[in-house]
């Protein structure tokens, strides 16, 4: 078994301001999906410019930020914000929901589309590629903070870790950054750089992420305020992505369909 190395979740303390490991997981990862960005609009054919990709990397971080917070809120944990309101802006506390998070960015990227005059599905195609560098860069941040703890494993598991309680556990965060990050990023880079029909980027990335968020959601506590909902085993996480995966699914019955109409 394991022993957490116990990060300081401080990673530069300047005295009149400390800057954790948390938000500059957040700046890795918008930098990161930035410099990826500026490549794919490089390519021969490419319908962006570099002026472009910071544009949508801007109205992305917003939504990121904004609906990852107020949905982290929202979703799991309305009752404490309600006796405390403030919490809402501690960010640095860590408590960002993805699935928020992912809404905060449809909203942005819808409020883009029009102002570039782009299709939402030509602007989501484009920066679906881009999100799993994030969402490893996140995952990377709830490890240092030691958020997310993964269930009891076996002890004599090579990776199992004692984040301090004495209990083997998975390391359920850093499990999700190799999923959620990592895996789904070669995914999409591989399936966007083919020649794919409009809205496939999109599809393949709400089922990947939905599907693996799924399955790793096994290996992770649910929150303690939370616990399992539904059929006394699903966890929230679990209950929010399978909306993901069925609308993915729903994109690809469109795709086909029009497919079909156009032979």
């Amino acid at each position: 078994m394991l022993i957490y190395p116990d990060i300081n979740p401080v990673a530069i303390d300047l005295g009149i301001a400390k800057v954790h490991w948390y938000g500059l997981m957040y700046l890795f990862g918008f930098l990161g999906a930035w410099l990826f960005g500026v490549s794919r609009a490089k390519a021969p054919g490419s319908e962006w410019n570099s002026d472009q990709v910071a544009d949508v990397i801007f109205y992305g971080a917003l939504g990121v930020i904004l609906g990852g917070r107020v949905g982290y809120i929202l979703f799991y944990n309305f009752s404490t914000f309600l006796e405390n309101p403030v919490i809402l802006f501690k960010i640095w506390q860590g408590g960002m929901s993805f699935h928020g998070g992912m809404l905060g960015v449809f909203i942005a990227l819808f409020l883009f589309s029009k102002k570039t005059h782009k299709t939402f599905f030509q602007v989501s195609d484009f920066i679906a590629p881009m999100v799993p560098i994030g969402l490893g860069a996140g995952r990377i941040g709830n490890f240092i903070n030691k958020e997310l703890p993964g269930r009891a494993a076996e002890s004599d598991l090579p990776w199992a870790m004692d984040f301090g309680d004495h209990v083997a556990r998975h390391p359920s965060s850093l499990y999700q950054a190799i999923t959620e990050g990592l895996l789904l990023f070669i995914i999409l880079w591989l399936v966007s750089s083919k020649s794919t029909p409009r809205m496939m980027v999109s599809a393949v990335f709400m089922i990947g992420y939905g599907a693996f968020r799924f399955i790793t959601e096994f290996f992770r506590m649910p929150d303690d305020h939370i616990g399992f909902t539904t059929f006394g085993w699903m966890t929230r996480g679990q209950q929010l992505s399978i909306p993901m995966i069925l609308f993915g699914l729903f994109l690809i019955y469109l795709i086909k369909k029009k497919h079909q109409s156009e032979k």
